[in-house]
């Protein structure tokens, strides 16, 4: 602290430690994994309709095997409950349910859109109660549950509502993807071909050759390539996230695929999921990336071929040259007046500009027209 005229300053750090780790049939009760070993404490669980239905006997069976008491909270499934109502009805659970904040974390098992929900409430109960997340799809795996953002939607816009808040640990099992449809396979996959247009050219190749086969098997296969998939979009995240995690820098490369995204998503609700949206974002972006030499024509086929064979959409009627001009709008003002747009680099690398134009669009979404052709979705 240094003072100044009757005026104080105050400077501190805050330490930000969790861990996302691996595991495997997280929900056998000879499994310690999910209660980090603390046999006979309480634990708050929450999850969702789909994954109750899914998934609700085993983990009844898991806390009542490992638990002395617990409760079960199941919220509505899908982007359209990612509302405030929804944090408040986890905040009341955690009322009264009377849990000590400091030994009984609650844990929150489900998709991307849950995750945020619980991480959210649990920010604000208390200014800090510990939450572990438990993903049960691919991009809460690779994606939702390795970083620090909570939130939710508010009024037209994206987790316009949130904080910044670690989960203590992240648990990914993939044997979860075992029940989870191919569209929602390709809503991960979409996540994964992020890291691996604008860093990870290895990552790209492995999508090229495996990413169709790993989307039919649901990565059940436990293939070398499958987990090579995961790992390196996982730590190709963290490694961008870690050295950035408040988001002092506003130029991230993560940021690809959601700069128009959030808007197109939001406007096409809930026809869209949150993957598909991102990659709709990415074939625009390597679209301009054409149209500025950025990328080739060759380069250019590959990746909409890849997002075919993924199971992605690379055109749907929300993408309006109005729609994306609000949608950068919207982004801009959150990037502190400038675009700070990644645009890919071949394929593997990125530059961030602040000069798109109106021209600039119209002119990707005539390269989109000419490739439909690869769409692999029909959204």
């Amino acid at each position: 602290m240094t003072t100044n005229n009757r005026s104080w300053t105050v400077s501190a750090q805050q330490d930000v430690n969790y861990r996302v780790e691996t595991t495997f049939d997280i929900l056998d009760p000879a499994n310690p994994t999910l209660i980090d070993g603390e046999y006979g404490s309480r634990r708050l669980i929450v999850t969702d309709t789909t994954v109750d239905a899914l998934y609700g006997e085993k983990i009844r069976a898991y806390a009542e095997a490992n638990l002395t008491e617990h409760r079960i909270l199941v919220l509505p499934h899908g982007e359209s409950n990612k509302r405030w109502i929804a944090v408040e009805t986890v905040l009341e659970a955690i009322e009264s349910f009377k849990l000590d904040r400091r030994r009984e974390p609650v844990i929150a098992i489900g998709g991307g859109v849950l995750t945020d929900i619980v991480g959210f409430a649990c920010s604000i109960y208390r200014r800090n109660t510990p939450f572990v997340r438990v993903p049960t799809t691919l991009i809460g795996i690779v994606d939702a549950s390795v970083g620090v953002k909570t939130g939710v939607n508010f009024q037209a816009g994206k987790n316009k509502i949130g904080t910044y808040f670690a989960a203590s640990r992240s648990l990914l099992d993939t044997s979860f993807l075992a029940s989870l449809g191919a569209r929602h396979v390709s809503n991960g996959l979409a996540e994964i071909l992020k890291i691996a247009l604008i860093k990870d050219r290895d990552l790209f190749s492995l999508l090229e050759e495996h990413g169709a086969s790993a989307r039919a098997g649901r990565f059940q296969q436990h293939s070398d390539a499958e987990q090579q998939i995961i790992d390196r979009a996982i730590a190709g995240m963290l490694e961008e996230l870690e050295p950035n995690l408040w988001e002092q820098n506003l130029e991230r490369l993560v940021d690809y695929g959601h700069s128009f995204s959030p808007t197109v998503e939001m406007k096409a609700l809930p026809e869209l999921l949150h993957g598909e949206a991102v990659c709709l974002d990415m074939a625009l972006t390597t679209a301009i990336s054409v149209h500025r030499g950025l990328v080739s024509a060759e380069q250019a086929r590959r990746v909409f071929t890849v997002m075919g064979k993924l199971g992605l959409p690379v055109s749907h009627p929300a993408m309006t040259v109005g729609n994306l001009l609000e949608g950068l709008a919207d982004t801009t003002r959150h990037r502190n007046g400038l675009q700070r747009l990644p645009l890919p680099v071949g394929i593997g690398a990125a530059v961030f500009v602040n000069d798109l134009t109106p021209a600039d669009i119209a002119a990707a979404l005539e390269i989109l027209a000419s490739a439909a052709q690869f769409e692999g979705a029909a959204v």
